[in-house]
């Protein structure tokens, strides 16, 4: 038998690639993602396309021009990216918890897994967000962040992912 939390990324791992197999083509939002900047968007960046599928939501990046490694991946409050993403608001909670503890606790609803970028700056690797609908996410927007994302409050706020690097709007209504 695994040991520790081992078992659980495996179990992730595999609940993904079922939800990748069971997504429903019909009930998908694609958001344009752009870099943040002060007077509105930036340079666009991609695609992040949200997709109803067994056990969530499954979030397929198409995304190029970030930095490698792990990113903070999270829907945020409001529907706007100005003020260098900053007029987003705080993360998805309607719960109110006021807690980070990442996708597979009861935290903020709008914390996902983080983003995975290749050493070409590339994200395509998709992820199953497992506590929300496309429903809970429409009128919101999604950030993504300078750093890495702990699913903690320690030892910094919000998972220490640092500076909002891309935001995109995510419509109110599925066009």
């Amino acid at each position: 038998m695994m040991k520790g939390r081992h078992w659980r990324h495996w179990l992730m791992i595999g609940i993904t690639l079922l939800g990748i197999q069971i997504a429903h083509a019909g009930s998908s939002i694609t958001v344009p993602v752009y870099l943040v900047s002060t007077t509105g968007p930036g340079q666009e960046i991609g695609t992040v396309k949200f997709t109803n599928a067994f056990g969530g939501v499954l979030v397929t990046p198409n995304l190029h021009g970030l930095s490698p490694g792990a990113h903070g991946f999270h829907i945020h409050v409001n529907p706007s990216c100005a003020d260098n993403g900053m007029a987003a608001g705080g993360h998805l909670d309607p719960a109110k918890t006021e807690k980070h503890e990442g996708p597979y606790q009861k935290g903020h609803l709008g914390d996902m897994p983080v983003l995975v970028v290749d050493q070409n700056g590339t994200a395509t690797l998709p992820v199953l967000a497992p506590r929300f609908t496309l429903s809970d996410i429409k009128g919101h927007s999604l950030i993504i962040h300078a750093g890495g994302d702990n699913y903690s409050d320690q030892p910094e706020k919000l998972g220490g992912g640092g500076a909002r690097i891309a935001c995109g709007v995510i419509p109110a209504k599925a066009k």
